[in-house]
Formats: C-alpha cells, sequence, structure tokens
C-alpha cells in the first residue's frame, strides 16, 4: 500500500507510546521464500489472514507463521458462525487498505468501529518480539507483547487468543480480551490517550 498508510499506523503507534523503527524486509510470496531471504533478523514472525464466517462476519487472525490452522473447526474455538473462508482481496482492501501479502493487524486502525474480531494465536502470548509489515511488505516492525496488546485495545480490538489446533472439550464461545476457557489474556485496559489517525 501507499507511503500515506505506512505513516497512519506510525502516527498511530507513537500516539499510543509504542516507538517503533522499521527495518528493512525482502519481500516475498510465501512463508518459505520470506524465511530464506530475511537472514537473521530477531523476533517471532507472524501469518495475518482476513476470514469470514457464514454469516460474513469478519475475523482477522495472527498466528506463529508455522501454526497450522484448521479452518474446519476454527470457528469453535472463536465462537463464529459456521466454517471459516478467507475473505476476498476487494473486501480486504476495502476495509483494511492492505492486499494479499502486506496483511498486518496494524491496519485494524482502518476499523474505526471495530467490526472485525481480532483473533491471536494463545501461543504469541508474551512473546518477546512479534514481528508484523507496517501496511509495506517491504519492511517490518517489531512490537512486545505489551505494546501489540495496547494498540489493539486502543483500536477497539481487544484480542481474543484461540489454540490454533488441537481437541476443543468446550466450544463454549470467547469473549474478547480471553481465552475459550474463560482465562482473560493479559492485556492493558484501553489507554486515555486520543485515538491516532484512522483509529
Amino acid at each position: 500500500m501507499s507511503a500515506a498508510e505506512r505513516a497512519i499506523v506510525l502516527e498511530h503507534l507513537a500516539s499510543v507510546d509504542v516507538d517503533v523503527r522499521p527495518v528493512p524486509y525482502p519481500e516475498h510470496s510465501t512463508v518459505e521464500e520470506g524465511k530464506r531471504l530475511r537472514g537473521d533478523l530477531p523476533g517471532t514472525f507472524t501469518k495475518n489472514l482476513l476470514l469470514r464466517d457464514k454469516k460474513s462476519n469478519l475475523y482477522f487472525l495472527t498466528a506463529h507463521e508455522d501454526a497450522e490452522i484448521d479452518l474446519r473447526t476454527l470457528h469453535t474455538r472463536i465462537g463464529a458462525r459456521g466454517r471459516m473462508g478467507f475473505a476476498s482481496v476487494e473486501v480486504m482492501e476495502e476495509r483494511l487498505h492492505v492486499g494479499p501479502g502486506t496483511a498486518t493487524p496494524l491496519a485494524l486502525v482502518h476499523d474505526p468501529d471495530a467490526e472485525i474480531t481480532l483473533v491471536v494465536d494463545q501461543g504469541l502470548e508474551h512473546a518477546d518480539q512479534l514481528n508484523f509489515h507496517p501496511m509495506v511488505q517491504s519492511e517490518s516492525i517489531g512490537l512486545t507483547w505489551e505494546e501489540f496488546t495496547r494498540f489493539a485495545h486502543s483500536t477497539g480490538h481487544p484480542p481474543v487468543l484461540a489454540a490454533m489446533s488441537g481437541p476443543q472439550d468446550d466450544p463454549t464461545s470467547p469473549t474478547p480480551g480471553g481465552t475459550l476457557s474463560g482465562r482473560p489474556s493479559r492485556t492493558p485496559p484501553t489507554p486515555s490517550i486520543p485515538p491516532g489517525p484512522g483509529g
């Protein structure tokens, strides 16, 4: 996407006291290619998907790059209505201003009414550094877990933590900021700082 979209994200992060320094990242078309090209960049890398359920509710999923995501059963873990599928490129561009290859939870600044649910792989909780594209595929930024959840809350998207695979004994719908077991994700309250641009 454009430099303007990148600037909106960086300005919003700054507005909630998250200081980031984008670093160059080799453009790539697959996870494996990205692994090969990025060298020894530190941090945990993620895969990011915009999904929809059978009622056309939208979910933004952030998971470990190696996570195996079972779209046939994911809905039972996050309270969605029916099996999940991928949102169209047109919906992604219209709602989040990103396209294939640049999907990032940072794009949720463009969902001011919080109509998209943010779902996060519980395996990422408290990672030292989570890496995301800042709306452009040629850069990466690293956030601590606390910084990431602060950002998410500031945009009105408290993370729903969910396991990406494995049996689910109690398919109770999760609540924002929690997990399917009812354990709250350790996320901060919404900052009292006014939302930044696009938030």
